[in-house]
């Protein structure tokens, strides 16, 4: 009965024509009223209902940006599908893609700029060919020998060797700190070989380097060592800043290298700095190391340190000092006091006494050899600070009045930039010629 009610419900007024009434509602029966409202209340259903055709064509999906098909249930987990097969990108290669994004500076447009500074960009540097040691000296002297081969250049040019260009020539050797001795020595020689005749600036300073190369000769010698009498006691003395301490290191590191059993001893009490600088030194070269607190008396810690030396068998001591100015009587009167105290202990102790001297001072130098050389017995120099700026000429000077050896001369901070005296290499940096 629902049914039939339902086709005229719903066949109602096809056949009729438009403007006919409609009929009104008490037409309906009661049978037919119940099954209205019964088929009103709410009550689940199933029902098969046909699937909607897919809109998308055959030819889009198989473009290479379209859907993917559908993926079938999958029984085992070995057969589940790969990021590959469903055509997307790994999360690692978009992250990649994003850090990359980030980092990249914005592209602005013409007019602007950016003041973010961007990310350095490491480039691969290849090392450059390593200097020679004298490549090294020559550059160390550079102030000194330009200074005096441009000056003799400009000299000698069409000029005739005679008096008056003796003497322009002696006073511009004595300014170049080479000392009178050296400047009457080249003069001299000069004279005997050119005089009345054309000179060049390249003859003049050809017999410059051999006569400097005359004058340190005779102190270019070797450190001497007695291994037989242990230890060997190297005390280091000079004025603040001349490179005591780093000298030392640089010595420790050859010893030690050697095969040598080294023991460094701070003896400058007076800068913390010193000893501490003095402690990374012993332990970057294998050496041992003996220091005290600050403002300790120097001298007990010199005693202390031979004893020590004695009974551990050490080839080599050396004995850092604090720096003293040589116009300062009461600190020149406590460095005395480390000599007397050595020499108690052993007779001929210390058997070295080295001064460093930097190249940079010139003249003022002299006066240093001078007073440490009547307080403690200096019988050995070590040149430091040859780096460009040096005025390397005084060291020829104090070779001619002084004769003492001169063991080593640095020209940088380096382990390797500390090496034994060649008079020649020093003659023929110091004039320029050579490469």
């Amino acid at each position: 009965m629902a049914l039939g009610f339902i086709k005229k419900v719903f066949t109602f007024g096809k056949d009729k024509p438009a403007d006919e009434a409609k009929p009104p509602e008490t037409a309906l029966t009661p049978e037919e009223q119940a099954a209205i409202a019964a088929e009103s209340e709410p009550h689940e259903r199933v029902e098969d209902l046909p699937l909607a055709q897919d809109p998308v064509l055959a030819e889009e999906m198989e473009t290479a940006s379209g859907p993917v098909d559908d993926i079938a249930p999958q029984q085992d987990d070995a057969d589940e599908p790969t990021a590959q097969d469903l055509g997307m990108v790994p999360l690692a290669l978009l992250e990649a893609e994003a850090e990359e994004e980030a980092t990249e500076a914005p592209a602005l447009p013409k007019g602007f700029a950016t003041t973010a500074p961007l990310a350095p960009v490491e480039e691969e540097t290849v090392p450059g060919p390593k200097l020679s040691w004298f490549q090294r000296l020559k550059a160390g002297l550079l102030r000194t020998s330009s200074q005096l081969s441009g000056q003799i250049a400009a000299l000698f040019t069409k000029r005739k060797l005679d008096e008056e260009t003796l003497e322009e020539l002696e006073d511009l050797l004595i300014r170049a700190d080479l000392g009178v001795e050296t400047a009457m020595r080249v003069t001299g020689a000069l004279s005997s070989e050119r005089y009345g005749k054309d000179v060049t600036g390249e003859d003049v300073t050809r017999i410059m380097a051999g006569e400097i190369t005359r004058v340190l000769l005779p102190v270019a010698k070797p450190l001497a060592l007695d291994l037989n009498h242990k230890p060997h006691v190297i005390l280091v003395v000079g004025v603040n800043g001349t490179g005591k301490t780093t000298t030392i290191g640089k010595l420790a590191a050859k010893l030690s290298g050697a095969g040598l059993k080294v023991m460094l001893a701070a003896g400058d009490t007076f800068r913390a700095a010193a000893i501490e600088q003095l402690k990374i030194w012993a332990d970057r070269t294998g050496s041992t190391f003996i220091g005290t607190r600050l403002g300790a008396d120097a001298a007990g810690l010199a005693y202390d340190a031979f004893e020590k030396a004695k009974a551990e068998k050490s080839d080599v001591l050396i004995i850092d000092t604090a720096g003293r100015l040589q116009n300062k009587t009461e600190l020149m009167a406590e460095l005395e006091k480390i000599v007397r105290v050595l020499g108690k202990l052993d007779p001929e102790a210390p058997h070295t006494v080295l001064q460093t001297l930097d190249a940079t001072t010139g003249q003022n130098a002299m006066q240093q050899v001078e007073i440490f050389r009547n307080v403690a017995g200096v019988n050995g120099l070590v040149m430091t600070k040859l780096d460009g700026t040096a005025r390397g000429g005084i060291l020829v000077a104090i070779a001619a009045k002084h004769k003492l050896p001169v063991y080593f001369i640095g020209v940088g901070e380096g382990v390797d930039d500390l090496e034994p005296f060649e008079a020649e290499d020093f003659a023929r940096a110091i004039a320029g010629i050579g490469g």
